[in-house]
């Protein structure tokens, strides 16, 4: 048809305006391109590996691989039964609690019941050495409200009545979790102290990839007298936390502060008779030196 047609020459003039490949190649462009598509939905570090091997969804305010666009069913049992198999978890939201270690169990133990087994008070779990599992529920609501399931780690003891614990859960639960260690009568009447780090606004990082896109249009001697300008390759944000709004909270009356570390700490989980062998190959221990 007509209309077909008078489309069909607009889309032909739309693309002979665009760079060609090799502009869009340059580094320059594809770092301001990099930071710009993930605004919306936040990208994983392996984004772009999965991008290119799986079809992509939008949940939870991430953009995650959902499945392979190959059949790679049996490869991927063949390394989890022969080999190692590794999946980016980096979505899970970490929430980390700093206190003292009695404090933080007696306001922890409000959200859990033995009657379901583990608690954070798991002797095995509390000395750092293994991972826990439970459900939470609001406090003082138990068998009712359940918030939902957690995994938690304590960092090990270091000496100090002072403890470390991070706590891992789903993005879909993250923010009623957090509401409920945030809650005045929950949490020891939690003041909250805005500990937030400068962050770009959306205007200003829109005015960075102006700026770096019209550096893109000139020459390669002039990129490298504006080399100053070029942004860095980032993963911009958090799916489930609001940049313009504190991450850090601390309760005046007990001092336990609570962090939101979503995306800052990221998680993999490898699955396979290899997995600790890829470990030992990868992972070499730093040597300790002390002032």
């Amino acid at each position: 048809s007509k209309k077909q047609a008078e489309k069909a020459v607009h889309q032909k003039k739309e693309q002979s305006k665009t760079k060609c490949r090799k502009a869009r190649r340059r580094h320059i462009n594809l770092i301001a391109e990099f930071n710009h598509r993930q605004r919306k939905n936040i990208w994983l570090e392996t984004h772009i590996w999965h991008a290119k091997r799986f079809h992509m969804v939008k949940k939870w305010g991430y953009c995650l691989g959902n499945s392979p666009t190959e059949k790679s069913y049996r490869a991927c049992y063949r390394a989890m039964t022969k080999h190692c198999l590794l999946q980016d978890l980096s979505y899970y939201c970490c929430l980390e609690l700093k206190g003292k270690e009695n404090e933080l169990l007696k306001q922890l133990a409000r959200l859990c019941s033995t009657d379901t087994g583990l608690t954070f008070q798991e002797t095995s779990c509390l000395s750092g050495r293994f991972e826990g599992s439970l459900n939470l529920y609001r406090a003082d609501r138990y068998p009712e409200d359940m918030l939902g399931p957690v995994t938690f780690i304590w960092k090990p003891r270091d000496g100090s009545e002072n403890r470390q614990l991070w706590i891992w859960v789903h993005p879909a639960l993250k923010q009623d979790i957090l509401r409920e260690l945030k809650e005045k009568k929950k949490c020891s009447e939690l003041e909250e102290i805005c500990i937030t780090e400068p962050v770009t606004t959306s205007v200003q990082e829109e005015k960075q990839v102006e700026v770096v896109m019209s550096l893109g249009n000139k020459r390669k001697k002039e990129d490298k007298e504006g080399e100053g300008a070029v942004p860095v390759k980032k993963i911009i944000g958090d799916g489930t936390r609001d940049p313009f709004q504190s991450y850090s909270w601390i309760a005046q009356t007990t001092g336990i502060a609570i962090s939101d570390r979503s995306m800052e700490i990221l998680r993999y989980r490898l699955i396979g008779p290899l997995s600790h062998s890829v470990l030992t190959e990868t992972l070499k221990a730093a040597s300790v030196q002390t002032v």
